[in-house]
């Protein structure tokens, strides 16, 4: 299946769209192709947002950003995302951020189907007073002292779709990735659908 194949059967406007990878995988070629057929209204969920996010809010195609860190590594900040948050322009884009660590629960939680996941580091952290969908619930078990802990969760992420790019992979979906991964098995398990982008097919 080509590229335009798999973005127009796969990603619908108003779609909540996983783009995972870092440095060598991460999915650019994909979110040029978005851009090309034009779709709209789209929540993009990825960890590292970076240029191919500011192109596609550059494009039209993201209303929603999800993700935990926003910038370039080597060549600095986002223009396009930075206008849309600093001064609303052209339109203001709605942000939902959390901590790495935040966004590797989400996809626990997604891909497990488990209604939110536990976690320790946002203690002292500001992002639960800017973000309600972190939250604090009582653990259900009692500490030494008989009290109930106080944690923090986060929610599932279930994209309807999760792209991710990959070195290669046979017809029946088996695919190899190597070199610098992240969360990208679990944003596939997260997801209702997922597309994988590889540069060679073998049988």
């Amino acid at each position: 299946m080509s590229m335009r194949e798999a973005v127009a059967a796969f990603v619908r406007d108003g779609d909540t769209v996983s783009l995972e990878g870092f440095t060598h995988l991460i999915p650019t070629a994909a979110g040029h192709e978005i851009i090309r057929q034009g779709r709209r209204n789209l929540t993009v969920v990825r960890m590292t947002a970076d240029i191919v996010v500011d192109q596609m809010l550059a494009a039209g195609c993201v209303t929603r950003l999800v993700s935990s860190f926003v910038g370039n590594s080597s060549a600095g900040s986002l223009g396009e995302l930075r206008r849309r948050i600093e001064h609303a322009d052209p339109e203001p884009l709605e942000f939902e951020e959390y901590s790495h660590y935040g966004m590797v629960c989400r996809y626990l939680a997604g891909a497990q189907r488990l209604p939110f996941h536990p976690l320790r580091s946002y203690a002292g952290s500001d992002l639960p007073s800017v973000n309600p969908g972190i939250r604090k619930v009582a653990s259900p078990y009692p500490a030494a002292d008989g009290s109930f802990e106080q944690i923090y969760v986060v929610p599932p992420v279930n994209p309807d779709v999760t792209i991710v790019h990959a070195q290669r992979a046979d017809r029946r979906g088996n695919t190899q990735i190597w070199g610098l991964t992240g969360v990208q098995a679990e944003a596939v398990y997260a997801a209702e659908k997922a597309v994988v982008v590889v540069e060679e097919l073998v049988a």
